[in-house]
């Protein structure tokens, strides 16, 4: 199992290309030469490329890896998943997309300044830096190691080469190199993925006789209506519990975030969300069918006992090697899609770290920043964050058995982030009190039940349907595959290990209810938000919706007497130019403006705000 000169030569013109993509754009247009083109493309992206670098940004390497591994040893229940992918991205295209759009923010978390405080904002910045500055690391150096298992790849020049690689053109060519790589490493991992389906199903008679064979083993699932939220996988944990996963990625999200923000208009941006939605229906069929093609074969041409992988994330580069080693080239494609989702994930998070580092933390502190040296701080955070990764794969090859955990804190931060944007953006009454304190209980129950479940699991075997919890090496908790254990013999967990068996694919749903329900208590407890002191732009108005049935005077005390006044279809198209500023706040002064696009009205003198609402 041993790479050809084709191979390697395949892997290096993809290192190659992606480097020139960045060097391209670093020496075309303005050159990156202000912070607007290097940390949101100029605001001037299409929807495709922006809806592509959505799906790559989420597709990473252990994803490839992970989810036919899910499919072998647990048969279509995953497939499942892919009803929440509807709501999921539905709800983030008319609901936050709308909000950030208008805002005419950069950071994600600028957004919490303007509906709380700084403070609040601070707080929601740490968190984000502390996910992705462990994940980012360990997603560049696990799928590394697995191929090292596998086929002998050396694993630090794999690391070194791919780290560097990723931290050039990132630094160079800014976030427009960024998205335009990922278009050309998400064509590169489909190309891989089918390359393995299609001669996999060739050799084992058709994909007709796949299907026939992995359904009479029992590995194609029914649907299952089962609502136990401790059973790990049914309909409703997948159709239901993924909304909230999918909600806490494509809703608030800094790195998905900053791909609407590029669009060259609220448009689309919304086009690019239902652009995705096929997409990432066609990603997960493809892994799913890798499963099953995977699964047959083993059962026709099984290996030697000796040769058994170790772990599961490794049986999908034992199977590739083993089918496409008689054709030359076909494992340097594969392993080329594996590293097309490395680079395109951390890509992803190299640029979103510089992005919120230097509006959420060195420019409220240093106002008086020039454009040039912003641009340049900002390409130099870029910088340190590409060699920060590489420290931090070098961390986490020293983890061992704290490895998982080191993964999993990735999944444990996504569900409270979207429950304080959530709470902010739909509870008017929501303090900065609240704000705090309910993202603060939301990560310790997140980590409660986190860790509480991976330090069970490795004491003693897990209960029937239990969740170790998932590996989230990539951002979509896909991983949940690559560790767990096998299902063993009926028990009957009782009292906290019943609680620490609640299904991966609630926790996002039970994080973030977490945190609002504890933000609207405190907020309640120590005085809620007047309404003159909320800015309605920062508002979606769900609660008028949700209460319409009631009388107009109980509305109005529900909703903290913010006015959420319609607008019809021909007012909300309106666009009429005006000057902008950083924040998205509307530049002082006694005349009368409307910002194109804001979704706001402010007139002289007066200082109340119409709402702009976008209908589902």
């Amino acid at each position: 199992m041993e790479f050809t000169v084709i191979d390697y030569s395949i892997f290096a013109l993809l290192l190659v290309l992606s480097s020139a993509i960045g060097l391209f754009y670093a020496l075309s247009g303005d050159r990156q030469r202000t912070v607007q083109e290097f940390l949101l493309a100029n605001r001037n992206m299409g929807f495709l490329p922006v809806a592509l670098s959505l799906l790559a940004t989420f597709q990473s390497a252990v994803a490839i890896l992970g989810v036919p591994a899910e499919i072998y040893r647990f048969g279509t229940e995953y497939w499942f998943l892919g009803c929440s992918y509807f709501l999921g991205l539905l709800i983030p295209a008319h609901v936050f997309i709308p909000v950030f759009y208008r805002l005419r923010i950069t950071s994600t978390y600028e957004y919490l300044e303007l509906r709380f405080n700084k403070t609040v904002r601070v707080f929601g910045t740490i968190t984000f830096i502390f996910q992705m500055v462990i994940y980012m690391g360990v997603v560049l150096y696990a799928p590394a190691l697995a191929l090292n298992a596998v086929t002998g790849f050396d694993l630090w020049s794999a690391v070194l080469t791919m780290g560097l690689v990723c931290t050039l053109y990132t630094t160079l060519g800014g976030l427009k190199a960024v998205i335009w790589t990922d278009v050309f490493q998400t064509l590169v991992m489909f190309a891989g993925q089918l390359a393995v389906i299609l001669v996999g199903a060739r050799r084992l008679g058709g994909m007709a006789r796949v299907w026939h064979l992995a359904e009479q083993e029992g590995k194609i699932s029914g649907i299952d209506l089962d609502p136990d939220p401790f059973k790990r996988h049914t309909f409703w944990t997948l159709a239901v519990g993924g909304v909230f996963m999918m909600l806490s990625l494509y809703g608030v999200n800094q790195a998905q975030v900053q791909r609407y923000l590029s669009a060259r208009s609220e448009r689309e941006a919304k086009l690019s969300c239902y652009a995705v939605f096929p997409c990432q229906q066609i990603v997960l069929c493809l892994s799913c069918l890798t499963g099953l093609v995977m699964f047959v074969y083993d059962r026709e041409h099984p290996l030697a006992p000796t040769q058994r992988p170790g772990s599961s994330d490794q049986l999908v580069l034992y199977f590739v090697m083993d089918v496409l080693q008689d054709l030359p080239g076909l494992p340097g494609l594969f392993v080329a899609c594996l590293f097309s989702g490395c680079l395109s994930t951390i890509s992803s998070a190299f640029n979103s770290l510089a992005t919120v580092t230097m509006e959420d933390l060195v420019r409220p502190h240093c106002p008086g920043l020039s454009e040039s040296r912003a641009t340049l701080l900002s390409k130099l955070l870029a910088f340190g964050y590409g060699l920060l990764c590489l420290g931090m794969a070098y961390v986490s090859s020293m983890l061992g058995p704290v490895l998982q955990a080191a993964i999993s804190i990735f999944g444990m931060v996504g569900g409270p982030l979207l429950g304080l944007f959530c709470l902010g953006m739909f509870f008017p009454c929501a303090n900065p009190m609240g704000a705090v304190v309910g993202l603060l209980a939301g990560l310790a129950m997140a980590f409660w039940v986190g860790i509480g479940s991976l330090l069970h699991s490795m004491r003693g075997p897990p209960p029937p349907n239990s969740t170790v919890l998932p590996p989230v090496g990539n951002l979509t908790t896909i991983l949940a595959t690559t560790l767990l254990a096998p299902t063993l013999a009926p028990q009957s967990p009782t009292g906290l290990q019943k609680f620490y068996s609640l299904s991966y694919m609630w926790y996002s749903a039970h994080n973030s209810t977490t945190v609002i329900l504890v933000g609207l208590l405190v907020s309640l407890l120590t005085g809620p938000t007047p309404a003159a002191a909320v800015d309605p732009r920062t508002i979606y108005p769900v609660l008028p919706r949700l209460l319409c049935c009631l009388p107009q005077k109980y509305r109005q005390r529900l909703c903290c007497r913010v006015d959420f006044p319609a607008q019809d279809a021909d007012h909300a198209d309106a666009t009429v130019k005006s000057n902008r500023v950083p924040n998205g706040l509307a530049p002082p002064g006694p005349h009368r403006q409307e910002e194109e696009g804001q979704g706001y009205i402010r007139a002289a003198g007066a200082p109340a705000y119409a709402l702009q609402e976008t209908s589902f």
